[in-house]
């Protein structure tokens, strides 16, 4: 079982008799979803619906939550909580002192007896995807043995893979890695989101790519019968991911057009857990 550190987190703790329900009424997330050991993902939106910050959210006790989030947007991101909160009964608080620690492949922490891990529902269950958040750790950072796992199961995340600011939660799989409440009432963005979601106008997909060499650097454009697709994400040897236009994709596949990312030939396919299909007609919609 892979245990490793991520250096590149940080945590904010929100608690205070009215800390659900602050935050259940900003971010996507349904907070009356959330069982204590899970992480579930999340997003402030922007009023017109962009992804602002991205982060997971777990509960740390009664009427507290912790946010998991990059470390470089944490002061950001406690700001803009800060300025959300009014009246609120609630403390925002940044905890520099703990350490975020992964490990996978090991049991699912519904079987686990240690609840200090809090398991990542981003992932199937069946990939044991836990963290913990702790005062010290023996663990070393391995950067590389984590996008390795993010890219074999299609999980996404801002930095690495998207900038802040430039994708709506359907395009990075919120929507079905439980990131998003479609039932849970108004959040900041919700207009927009609901109306992406009951259109079906979502054309912006995450799919995993695969190459018949090495995948070319970050950025690089993905390309099918002269036109852009989407750019390459995070890669590792043949392996990466990338947010692509699904109907340009699916236009591609059923035209027998090659998909290249420079000069090499590359496989696009959905995150084996995901929901979503490549479109059967009406390709040219867009997204607001």
């Amino acid at each position: 079982m892979p245990i490793i550190q991520l250096k590149d987190r940080s945590l904010l703790r929100v608690a205070g008799p009215d800390a659900e329900h602050f935050l259940q009424n900003i971010l996507t997330t349904d907070l009356s979803q959330l069982a204590p050991g899970a992480l579930k993902p999340g997003a402030l939106l922007t009023p017109q619906g962009k992804v602002m910050f991205d982060f997971l959210i777990s509960r740390d006790g009664e009427d507290a939550f912790l946010l998991d989030c990059r470390a470089d947007i944490t002061d950001n991101f406690q700001r803009r909580l800060t300025l959300y909160k009014l009246r609120a009964k609630a403390e925002i608080s940044k905890l520099d002192q703990k350490l975020v620690v992964i490990r996978w492949d090991g049991e699912s922490a519904s079987s686990q007896t240690d609840s200090t891990w809090l398991a990542d529902t981003r992932f199937p269950a069946n990939a044991g995807v836990e963290r913990l958040y702790a005062d010290s750790t023996t663990a070393q950072p391995d950067e590389a043995a984590w996008t390795s796992v993010r890219i074999a199961h299609g999980i996404v995340e801002s930095g690495a893979d998207y900038d802040l600011g430039d994708a709506f939660p359907h395009d990075i799989l919120l929507d079905e890695t439980g990131g998003v409440g479609f039932t849970k009432g108004c959040y900041v963005g919700q207009e927009v989101v609901s109306r992406m979601q009951h259109r079906g106008t979502a054309r912006r997909r995450v799919m995993v790519v695969h190459g018949d060499a090495a995948l070319p650097d970050k950025g690089t454009e993905i390309r099918a019968n002269g036109r852009p697709v989407g750019s390459l994400a995070s890669v590792a040897g043949a392996n990466g991911l990338a947010i692509v236009r699904i109907d340009r994709v699916k236009d591609a596949m059923d035209a027998g057009h090659p998909i290249t990312a420079d000069d090499i030939v590359v496989s696009l396919s959905i995150p084996s857990w995901a929901r979503y299909a490549l479109p059967q007609s009406d390709a040219g919609a867009e997204t607001p």
